[in-house]
């Protein structure tokens, strides 16, 4: 039995749904917001705050992340989104 060649070609693994990933999961972390949604799981922004000269713990390195991605991100992601939108609008 042959298998039809659009099958293999619609489930293939491309550098581009590695770059489409790769972007869904920086759109999921920018918008989390800190107050409505981290606080209520506890990682609000008084926690992990750590003394002076204490090395930061794991938690306050992952909110330190989000708060950077949530900061330099922004801009770049809207490009990002925008020309991945008119790629699928143009080659489907």
């Amino acid at each position: 039995m042959a298998r039809d060649k659009t099958s293999f070609a619609s489930m293939a693994f491309t550098l581009y749904t590695l770059i489409q990933t790769a972007i869904l999961c920086t759109n999921a972390i920018a918008v989390l917001h800190e107050e409505r949604f981290l606080s209520k799981i506890g990682w609000g922004v008084d926690q992990g705050v750590g003394g002076f000269g204490d090395d930061p713990g794991v938690k306050a390195q992952i909110l330190n992340l989000i708060r950077s991605v949530r900061t330099v991100m922004r801009v770049p992601l809207i490009i990002v989104n925008s020309a991945c939108i008119v790629l699928l609008l143009l080659f489907g």
